[in-house]
């Protein structure tokens, strides 16, 4: 399962960076995928710190339920990917004179 999350996290961003450069569609699907996810990590990481406020409870131990969450999980693990891609696109771009 490790080297499967480690293969994942070098395959795809190199797969969504030939799409992107295939068809233009591409581009903006990614974007407007890590645009939800962004929104979906943030709402769900700030809305679990105010419960843990709200509730006066022990934040160390309660706050690391939210790795059970399996949409933080999938909105994260998108934005690490899409990071990725943007990165492989910026560094590609840089190289062109």
């Amino acid at each position: 399962m490790k080297i499967l999350l480690v293969l994942t996290s070098i395959i795809l961003p190199i797969i969504m960076y030939f799409l992107h450069r295939s068809q233009e569609r591409f581009r903006f699907i990614f974007n407007l995928g890590a645009i939800v996810s962004a929104i979906i990590f943030g709402d769900i990481a700030s809305l679990s710190i105010f419960e843990i406020i709200k509730d006066n409870t022990v934040f160390m131990t309660n706050i690391h339920s939210i790795f059970l969450n399996p949409l933080f999980l999938l909105s994260g693990g998108y934005l690490g990917i899409y990071i990725m891609y943007r990165l492989i696109i910026i560094t590609i771009d840089e190289r062109k004179p």
